[in-house]
């Protein structure tokens, strides 16, 4: 529910914006700062007023766009603060998918250098036709695996399957 009322928000904010990649800058770093506990607590306080909400917001932006003030004094009218990073996320998706640009994650045990994976992100950009950025995380995983969340995207390699195959093809060869 919560998705479909942010999209509604995240189509008219870039209806009425000129400045759409400025707009997204400031509400990325405003979406983090709501999803902090005290913040999110005090947005969904019942004892606070909506025009105090609105107001701590308003401050904390500063001097910025018309139109991104006046979205979020209606935000606060309506009771949807709360709804600012649910939003950020859906103009951050609608974004990357005009510039056709998108992020993605590789995990594994060890880190692959700058050749390597700039060998796999151009892999990836042959398959998907979409310029994707990997970041790299460590993890426990036996294997690599590749996810991109925006364009449905998720890949395993796994040295305890492809082991488990190798058995089973053997098996099945005898």
């Amino acid at each position: 529910m919560e998705e479909l009322i942010a999209k509604r928000y995240a189509k008219a904010l870039s209806s009425v914006s000129k400045d759409i990649a400025g707009v997204l800058e400031v509400l990325n770093v405003l979406s983090e700062v709501v999803n902090s506990r005290e913040i999110k607590s005090t947005l969904t306080s019942p004892i606070i007023s909506s025009e105090s909400k609105t107001e701590m917001i308003l401050s904390a932006l500063g001097e910025s766009d018309v139109a991104l003030v006046n979205f979020i004094k209606i935000l606060g009218e309506n009771g949807r603060l709360d709804l600012i990073p649910a939003i950020t996320k859906v103009l951050n998706s609608d974004q990357q998918r005009v510039s056709n640009e998108y992020e993605g994650v590789l995990k594994s045990a060890s880190s692959l250098n700058e050749a390597e994976l700039a060998n796999l992100e151009e892999t990836l950009k042959k398959y998907t036709g979409s310029t994707i950025k990997l970041t790299q995380e460590k993890g426990d995983f036996d294997g690599v695996r590749v996810s991109v969340d925006d364009l449905g995207i998720e890949v395993n390699f796994s040295k305890q399957r492809v082991k488990e195959q190798l058995i089973d093809f053997i098996k099945k060869s005898l």
